[in-house]
């Protein structure tokens, strides 16, 4: 058996995760529009609480906030726990962080704080890359491209029918 396939690394793996998926599930589009006093940023554009739909709000600063804390809860996600588990588990570190980058993601996407209702993932999806640096498993980076995919698919349908509404463009809520 692998080393890291050690059943003693369980709680680990579980905390790895629960820890990521808590810091991705960190609604900071809807945090700093209720903030900056602007309407509820579900109930404009797409729904979602990505930086996308903030930037339809008109505030590029919000958006652009949005977006670098979204990536950064990713790569803040991977690197605590990287850097936790650094001393104990020295060699499968690594590995570790590999469940708190899924977490990160799959928080940001589905929050339980909102009803399993977020973003797309992509701004998140940056941040975790930047954190493994690199040489993280590819599957990991296969499985999560197919969720921004699928995450996507109506924004893109409309981009091929020529409804989608422009990026920075008010809307009419």
């Amino acid at each position: 058996m692998p080393p890291w396939l050690d059943p003693s690394l369980l709680p680990a793996y579980a905390a790895a995760l629960a820890f990521g998926y808590l810091c991705g599930s960190i609604p900071f589009g809807l945090i700093l529009t209720r903030l900056a006093g602007t309407a509820d940023i579900r109930a404009i554009g797409s729904g979602n609480i990505g930086a996308t739909n903030v930037l339809r709000t008109g505030h590029k600063a919000l958006a652009a906030a949005t977006l670098i804390a979204d990536a950064l809860k990713g790569t803040f996600a991977v690197l605590l726990v990287y850097s936790y588990y650094g001393s104990e588990y020295r060699y499968f570190a690594h590995e570790l962080a590999l469940p708190a980058a899924a977490g990160a993601f799959l928080g940001h996407l589905f929050p339980v704080w909102l009803g399993f209702k977020g973003g797309k993932g992509v701004a998140t999806y940056i941040g975790l890359l930047l954190a493994l640096a690199w040489p993280a498993e590819t599957v990991l980076f296969v499985l999560l491209t197919l969720l921004l995919w699928i995450m996507h698919r109506a924004n893109i349908a409309r981009l091929l029918n020529g409804t989608e509404g422009k990026i920075g463009a008010p809307s009419g809520a």
